[in-house]
């Protein structure tokens, strides 16, 4: 006999949507969710819900917005929806309090094949390395961040010109399967896990911030294009562009590796009517979309129509 679920989710971003609408796409019994409080967001800094909360609300679900996980009240509101399974997906780190609720435990899914890429960034990583595979994992979650035993994994090919936005879509579809796969398993009684292993090997997934997202431009070609596609849309991977007496922070989106000898000094721009390209240890890197401080981003073509680019001009 299966058992009778009663299923909080917890989430916020675009990637979390997916699962919630699998759930309730497949009539599973979610009698909560739980996500990041409003936050002000845009010019007049208006308050912007997340996007679990607007789908939640449009579907007339329970929304719980705590800002602190470990508060009495939010855990009595969630103990009253007397859940006996929880899903997160996209979510924070939850403390023990919170995580060990519900009697059948409380699982996550992992954009990655765990153990490898444990952490905040794990999309990113696995392009940023050059990785041709990854994957989606869900576990149970225990006191340490993404270490708990592995319930069911599903690999997903890297695309020689995947980038991060588009393996996150790649990744929050498979992912979504996979969650339904495991409130299955989970419906019909303890589902067999695995232990993870602890290897030295294995390659983290820390946060992006301005340091690892910069380009160094003595990197091999096709190195710096990983770079670049692993960041792209967002945050977007950077540098300095110095152009006469001004350095001006340059986001690139879009480029292209050319593995070629040449006689150019590193991080030296060669400009044409139509191209722009940097060269580098044993190659270029073409830019095909840009942004400039202060500017749109745009297709280089258009920046090479009205930007002047001083003599010596090179990247930083």
């Amino acid at each position: 006999m299966n058992r009778d679920l009663r299923i909080v989710f917890m989430g916020t971003p675009e990637f979390a949507v997916h699962s919630l609408m699998a759930l309730l796409d497949h009539e599973f019994n979610v009698v909560g969710v739980v996500t990041s409080p409003d936050r002000p967001s845009g010019r007049g800094q208006k308050l912007k819900s997340s996007a679990v909360k607007q789908f939640a609300m449009t579907n007339g679900l329970t929304v719980l917005q705590p800002t602190n996980l470990k508060n009495d009240r939010f855990n009595e509101a969630l103990k009253a929806l007397e859940p006996n399974l929880q899903i997160v997906v996209a979510f924070r780190m939850l403390p023990k309090i919170v995580w060990n609720l519900p009697e059948f435990g409380t699982f996550n899914l992992h954009a990655s094949l765990l153990p490898n890429y444990r952490g905040a960034a794990p999309i990113n990583w696995a392009i940023i390395n050059g990785e041709t595979r990854t994957g989606v994992t869900t576990f149970f979650i225990d006191e340490k961040i993404d270490t708990g035993e592995l319930i069911l994994q599903q690999e997903v090919a890297i695309d020689k010109d995947d980038t991060a936005g588009i393996l996150h879509d790649k990744l929050m579809i498979t992912g979504a399967e996979l969650v339904i796969q495991t409130v299955k398993l989970i419906e019909q009684g303890t589902p067999e896990t695995t232990r993870q292993k602890d290897e030295l090997s294995l390659k983290p997934a820390p946060k992006l911030n301005k340091d690892n997202c910069k380009i160094n431009w003595t990197d091999t070609p096709y190195n710096i294009y990983n770079k670049i596609r692993g960041l792209a849309p967002y945050p977007a991977a950077w540098c300095y562009l110095k152009n006469g007496d001004e350095e001006i922070t340059a986001k690139i989106y879009k480029a292209r590796p050319v593995e070629v000898s040449h006689d150019h000094k590193t991080s030296a721009l060669i400009i044409t009517k139509n191209e722009l390209k940097v060269a580098v240890k044993n190659g270029y890197i073409i830019i095909d979309e840009i942004q400039l401080a202060g500017k749109r981003r745009m297709p280089v073509k258009s920046l090479l129509n009205g930007y002047r680019f001083q003599t010596n001009a090179k990247m930083l």
